[in-house]
């Protein structure tokens, strides 16, 4: 099938922390249920559970918050709020922190 749906059930859950090392707060706990990963295209969906850590981009990623509530913060002191229906674009360069205040579950798609 050339479709596929961008489910929590088209794909088995993936669970993980943060490197030990970039965490900053909290017991953050990701499921990731990657639908398509290919030819430097990778798409599904991510959970975490509260917590903060250091993140680092090399790659654009596309994201769209299904629920929860996150705050990203740039190494250059840039605020960004998202919750449920905001999408936005991580340019690869992009580093700072996300923080995730309730458990925050998003669609994505990254192109290495």
């Amino acid at each position: 099938m050339q479709i596929i749906p961008l489910t929590p059930t088209a794909a088995t859950p993936e669970t993980s922390r943060p490197d030990p090392a970039k965490l900053i707060s909290g017991d953050p706990v990701h499921t990731t249920w990657n639908v398509e990963d290919r030819d430097g295209l990778y798409c599904g969906i991510w959970q975490s559970t509260p917590g903060k850590w250091r993140v680092s981009y090399d790659e654009w990623e596309y994201c769209r918050i299904l629920s929860g509530r996150s705050v990203l913060t740039g190494a250059d002191g840039s605020v960004q709020s998202v919750g449920p229906g905001d999408s936005f674009i991580i340019r690869p360069g992009f580093s700072g922190t996300w923080e995730v205040l309730e458990t925050t579950t998003k669609d994505y798609v990254i192109r290495l």
